[in-house]
């Protein structure tokens, strides 16, 4: 979920439809907020996740995981290390990292995460700068760690099937859903092509 790739609808009614579509897990992405607006929005989301009994990750900021009571925290190569991060955290909360690069999840492993992103696996509108991993990255790090790995970068329902069949355990999705026009539909597709 990113409040800048929602069609100019609020984050709480993408929450909402991918909920209802069978999504599993969210994750909030806000690069652009004040984080007391972005607070009361991640609350909104986070609650909504916990009535749906989904996962709820924040992207990037330790404090508002907590204060959201959110599920875990996801950081990237540039954001608070790991082990700066889990000072932040309260025990129980999960962590994940983003990875391009067989090396960089090999590091995260170590930092005894509790997933791997691994992207961009495509192109991708969301980010402007992005360091292509591909299929074969991923294929590679499925082939050395056994934690789960989380994909992401230009997947839709078009491309998410060599996503999975190259080891993912989850993919994720941003304008997939969030600039769909049926955004619930367009979940409950994705959902099914996981679980195909």
């Amino acid at each position: 979920m990113d409040p800048e790739h929602t069609a100019g609808r609020p984050p709480e009614e993408i929450t909402r439809a991918a909920l209802a579509g069978g999504a599993t897990i969210i994750q909030l992405r806000d690069k652009v907020s004040d984080k007391g607006p972005m607070l009361e929005t991640v609350i909104k989301v986070s609650e909504l996740c916990k009535e749906a009994g989904a996962l709820f990750f924040m992207n990037d900021h330790a404090d508002i995981a907590v204060l959201s009571a959110a599920d875990g925290l996801h950081v990237g190569q540039t954001d608070l290390p790991v082990d700066a991060a889990r000072k932040v955290l309260v025990p129980g909360q999960m962590i994940g990292t983003s990875n391009h690069a067989m090396q960089e999840a090999l590091v995260s492993i170590s930092e005894q995460v509790d997933y791997v992103a691994v992207g961009a696996i495509y192109g991708t509108a969301t980010k402007e700068v992005t360091v292509s991993a591909g299929l074969e990255t991923l294929v590679m790090i499925r082939g050395e760690i056994g934690s789960p790995i989380a994909a992401i970068g230009g997947i839709n329902a078009s491309n998410i099937g060599p996503v999975m069949a190259a080891g993912a355990e989850m993919a994720c999705v941003i304008s997939a859903v969030g600039m769909a026009a049926d955004p619930e539909a367009a979940t409950r597709e994705l959902v099914a092509l996981v679980n195909g």
